[in-house]
């Protein structure tokens, strides 16, 4: 089903890194189960990196591979979203599915910050990686289990 999951997000110098902090770990504290007094620090992920022109920045990543953890990150993604989002996720799921079988999906930072799970179309937002396993490798089956998790 899901082999594991790939979340991450930068932080600007413009932005306030314990905000966009707050806006991943929305999301690895559901996937895990944890309270909100409980530290994400061992999943996270820091890394410094210079932006384009030379601006600093830092790109938080984690990755969640137990299949429980995935499972329920998943649901608890798709419990979330908007009927909107959900028919946008399903029109689009051929072209989110990649040929790795790696399942695309962008989140609103200011929302997950704000507790919220809303589908986005930039490039400066939660990028959120599902990994499909099937054995053999199946596009196919995996765009139905995407349908099944997401749709």
């Amino acid at each position: 089903m899901i082999h594991y999951i790939i979340l991450r997000v930068f932080a600007h110098s413009t932005e306030d890194l314990s905000r966009v902090r707050a806006a991943l770990d929305f999301f690895l504290r559901n996937a895990i189960g944890i309270s909100d007094d409980d530290v994400t620090d061992g999943l996270i992920e820091v890394t410094d990196i210079e932006g384009h022109y030379g601006n600093p920045s830092v790109m938080l990543s984690s990755q969640i591979s137990r299949k429980s953890d995935s499972v329920r990150l998943a649901r608890f993604i798709r419990e979330r979203m908007s009927s909107d989002d959900v028919q946008n996720l399903r029109d689009e799921m051929p072209e989110r599915l990649d040929d790795e079988q790696l399942f695309h999906m962008r989140f609103d930072k200011q929302a997950a910050f704000q507790g919220r799970i809303v589908l986005s179309s930039s490039s400066d937002a939660i990028t959120v990686k599902v990994k499909i396993a099937t054995y053999p490798k199946n596009r196919l089956q995996a765009g139905l289990i995407v349908e099944e998790l997401f749709g």
